[in-house]
């Protein structure tokens, strides 16, 4: 085992089994467990060990309910929880661009040991890789009220472990073979909308200097919404919503009674914007730390010393609808209640149908949503960094593909395999459609090259958005940018505000 040395002590990893010359070391603590006192706190420094650790297992997982395929699931008892990961091609010396990936799962689930994070190919294109695990669902991004003697617990505890995950990187990846000064911080959906407010926090500034948003969600909320959720999560906890009832509750409870409001939403189709989509956490902005959402911060210039790859797929939310996480809307009526409940204006989507003359409801209502969460939302984020001064890159992911009898789409969590190079691990097919086929692997090997050049240059290989370059993926490797920006014309003329502040 390779032996490594950190500030807080000796490390030991393995040779990787995809390639004997990548490094790979999991579960790696970089902040103490945040239960017991240091519940609903800021992050504090992990405790320091004698010997060597022994890491070749990925650490425990968040508090969650969710079981994903070929990840491990939460035990109710773990708490040391704030760990990562680092895949290394190289030792102490080399200086070599680091990618620290964040990882998506609507705020409440998803981990770091997720087969698809692999981060063996992108070592082989000469990157340090580091992926983390944060706190998620109550215990990461619920508002605690303030203690009977006015003490305030931080809201976004979520967002401060990346920061922690990314002070760790700064003081010990030259160890590892990373440059310092060289970090790319990447997320996906959740992960992603993550990044966008690291990318304006003062409190992440200085700990990378570029970033990747693969489908940046619009999903932050109010400290109104905020406290609003924590109230009806800790009624469906049986609970006080204060500081004093919620500190003694077992993170399990919160978990089931987190699951519980989400499925009320669900059920309820007069419920607003929540019953389509029922993620009750995301960042909250308007607060110490995060005073407005990303979209707002970039354009502003916030991020502007950033360097900023953004992507979305063009069919987002039919991942969604496949695997029934979302409501489905088949009648006139249900889509007119839809765009009322999202403030829509007709004519959107009337536009919507001119460019779907084909589609079904659900599909029409997929489309817009899609775009409202994901598409339009990434895209706007990048041409307001790039109006405010930052360089900015955009693409879009389009690959589909006819798979054991069925399509599949240019979905929500499809690029991310291509990304990362593992769209040969059985784990990710049902995204894919079934095993790679030649031009699968030719694409994924493109857009892991992408990734590493502009962790290691700021150049992905295609010009910034203020060119009018936007890159499309798939598995024909030329640059079609036009397929998909009609689709941005109806958004364009309703001038409307997104959702997110």
């Amino acid at each position: 085992m390779q032996r490594i040395t950190t500030e807080a002590g000796a490390v030991a990893g393995r040779r990787s089994v995809r390639d004997p010359g990548v490094v790979e070391l999991r579960g790696i603590p970089y902040a103490a467990p945040p239960f017991g006192a240091g519940r609903f706190r800021a992050p504090r420094p992990a405790a320091s060990w004698d010997g060597v650790r022994d890491c070749t297992a990925f650490g425990p997982v968040a508090p969650q309910s969710a079981e994903l395929p070929g990840s491990p699931g939460w035990s109710r008892g773990d708490e040391d929880i704030l760990s990562l990961n680092i895949w290394t091609p190289g030792g102490g010396g080399d200086r070599l661009p680091v990618l620290v990936w964040i990882h998506g799962g609507a705020y409440v689930f998803g981990s770091s040991a997720q087969p698809d994070f692999d981060g063996t190919a992108l070592c082989r294109h000469g990157l340090v890789v580091v992926t983390l695990n944060y706190r998620l669902g109550f215990e990461g991004f619920g508002h605690v009220p303030p203690t009977g003697g006015g003490e305030t617990c931080p809201d976004n505890r979520g967002l401060l472990d990346q920061i922690a995950a990314l002070r760790w990187v700064r003081d010990n990846i030259a160890a590892f073979g990373g440059d310092p000064d060289r970090v790319t911080v990447a997320g996906q959906s959740s992960g992603a909308t993550s990044v966008a407010c690291l990318a304006v926090m003062d409190a992440a500034r200085g700990l990378f200097c570029r970033a990747i948003a693969h489908s940046a969600v619009n999903a932050c909320a109010s400290p109104g919404s905020a406290a609003r959720t924590t109230a009806e999560v800790a009624a469906a906890a049986g609970v006080p919503a204060t500081y004093e009832g919620l500190v003694p509750t077992a993170p399990a409870t919160l978990v089931d009674a987190s699951d519980r409001v989400a499925e009320r939403y669900r059920r309820d189709p007069d419920s607003g914007p929540r019953h389509y989509d029922p993620a009750i956490y995301g960042p909250v902005a308007g607060v110490a730390g995060l005073p407005t959402g990303p979209l707002t911060a970039c354009a502003e210039g916030a991020a502007r010393g950033v360097e900023l790859l953004v992507c979305h797929t063009a069919e987002e939310y039919w991942l969604l609808d496949a695997v029934g996480s979302c409501a489905r809307v088949t009648t006139e009526q249900r889509l007119a209640r839809f765009a009322s409940d999202h403030g829509l204006p007709g004519p959107l989507l009337e536009a919507y149908r001119a460019l779907m003359p084909d589609a079904s409801v659900n599909d029409l209502y997929l489309a817009v949503y899609g775009d409202l969460l994901f598409g339009e939302y990434s895209s706007r984020l990048a041409e307001s960094h790039a109006r405010a001064g930052g360089r900015t890159h955009l693409s879009r992911f389009v690959r589909k593909r006819d798979g054991r009898g069925r399509p599949v789409r240019a979905w929500h969590c499809a690029d991310i395999p291509f990304a990362f190079g593992t769209v040969e691990d059985e784990s990710v097919h049902f995204l894919i459609g079934g095993p790679p086929a030649a031009a699968d692997l030719a694409l994924a090997e493109r857009m892991t090259r992408a990734w590493a050049d502009f962790a290691t240059t700021g150049d992905p290989g295609w010009p910034p958005v203020t060119s009018g370059a936007v890159r499309i993926w798939d598995v024909a490797p030329e640059d079609d940018r036009g397929r998909w920006d009609a689709f941005r014309t109806p958004w364009r003329d309703a001038g409307l505000p997104l959702l997110a502040p």
